[in-house]
């Protein structure tokens, strides 16, 4: 598959869902993780990252407009050991607790499977990455829309390339129901420091539906890590 542009791919999607991005800096030296949200109801955009430990949670930016926190109030991201989880929902619990246990990432993601968000029954989307700068990413999705049939994909990159990563989120666009995404994460390319990587995911995200955006760089030789959080609520 041909790598592509991460600012032109985003900029030519309106509604992306929820994204993952997994990968390694230009320059080698970082693992390279970004995750964030977007929202098209009011619940849905009244919401921010804040952090939490190692990790991040989201929380109501108006606590008098959150309307149902089920789906939308979760850890996106969680830290055991040396490995980052990022996901959607509170799988990321799931696979905290799995791990945490000595299971696997593919064992905690099997007793899970898509929102419960008919008629969208939107896909859930995971990641961890490890120590080393390998990582491995997953979507549990409905097939083709139907609530009685889940599928389970996995995917693993165990030796990153400089300057690359994979890209997978929620849709593929806009619509009622919303189109799940399909086939294996893009490719994309990876470039700059966190600052500049940051902003240009945030600037092309689309302006009316992006709620934030969280990124982090992980020194593979020290482990110090560098986190940035973008709120498109703020006070």
């Amino acid at each position: 598959m041909e790598i592509q542009n991460i600012e032109s791919n985003l900029a030519s999607n309106r509604y992306p869902g929820r994204g993952i991005i997994l990968g390694r800096s230009e320059d080698g030296q970082n693992a390279v993780i970004a995750y964030f949200i977007m929202g098209r109801s009011e619940n849905s955009r009244n919401r921010v990252f804040v952090e939490d430990g190692e990790g991040i949670r989201t929380q109501a930016f108006d606590p008098e407009k959150l309307s149902d926190p089920s789906l939308i109030i979760y850890s996106p991201v969680r830290v055991f050991g040396g490995t980052t989880i990022v996901t959607n929902g509170d799988q990321t619990d799931t696979v905290y607790e799995f791990l945490k246990a000595g299971k696997a990432f593919e064992s905690a993601l099997r007793t899970r499977t898509f929102e419960p968000d008919g008629p969208n029954f939107t896909p859930r989307v995971s990641g961890i990455m490890e120590a080393d700068g390998s990582y491995r990413l997953s979507i549990l999705k409905s097939a083709n829309g139907n609530p009685a049939s889940a599928q389970r994909f996995f995917y693993e990159y165990s030796s990153p390339v400089s300057g690359e990563g994979h890209f997978i989120h929620t849709y593929r666009g806009n619509g009622s129901p919303l189109p799940s995404y399909e086939g294996e994460p893009t490719p994309v390319c990876i470039s700059g420091e966190i600052d500049h990587f940051t902003q240009k995911l945030w600037e092309n995200l689309s302006e009316e539906n992006k709620v934030s955006l969280f990124t982090r760089f992980i020194n593979l030789k020290t482990g110090l890590t560098e986190t940035r959080i973008i709120n498109k609520n703020h006070d």
